[in-house]
């Protein structure tokens, strides 16, 4: 079971830099160009829209119709990851319109180019907006991998799922698997608490 909750938390992290990576370019994009919002739409939608399992489903018994396959365990990253960039992007596209436009004129009035502006003046102050957001986002994707299962990766639900399947024994295997959920998920929200403070200037 430590071994499957250990695989969870690695498809988790792993995911969601590939997530927090596409939630980042795709959000800054669609804040600023009308043209990108446009084409990038359609991504975003397409994953919000649609169910994360069919997802998975599609990128890896569907995809190698094509001629592009992925093993189970680049596929959970791939589909984990599209799925939270989706999401994502909206909460940096939010954030970043959260910040007053002054701050860019203001910016860009004191010499500073378009990248500079973004990286050092408004970037900063919109992730700072962003942290609750994006750690809820992180617990929830810690949550959606007992989705993978389907690809018969060994993480804690299809641990579970085999522990039982041996022992008949369901009332506790399921509540240790609910317990293990919950220490992994409450440990997240405490972390996102303790950055919340950090980047507000309180107490650590």
């Amino acid at each position: 079971m430590m071994t499957g909750a250990s695989l969870s938390l690695n498809i988790t992290f792993v995911s969601f830099v590939l997530a927090l990576a596409i939630g980042v370019v795709v959000g800054i994009s669609r804040a600023n160009s009308k043209i990108l919002k446009y084409i990038l739409a359609p991504y975003v939608e397409l994953f919000r829209g649609t169910p994360l399992l069919i997802q998975l489903f599609f990128i890896y018994y569907a995809m190698p119709i094509t001629g592009f396959s992925l093993n189970n365990m680049a596929a959970a990253y791939v589909g984990v990851g599209l799925c939270g960039g989706a999401y994502i992007s909206e909460i940096i596209r939010a954030s970043l319109g959260s910040i007053p436009r002054e701050q860019e004129e203001a910016a860009r009035a004191s010499g500073l180019n378009w990248l500079q502006t973004m990286w050092c003046v408004i970037l900063p102050q919109a992730m700072r907006v962003a942290i609750p957001p994006l750690m809820n986002s992180l617990s929830t994707t810690l949550k959606e991998t007992s989705l993978v299962s389907v690809l018969a990766i060994n993480e804690l639900t299809r641990t579970g799922q085999m522990v039982y399947s041996r022992t008949f024994r369901p009332f506790e295997i399921y509540t240790a698997v609910a317990l293990m959920y919950f220490i992994m998920t409450y440990s997240l929200t405490l972390a996102s608490y303790w950055l919340e403070r950090r980047f507000r200037g309180g107490p650590a």
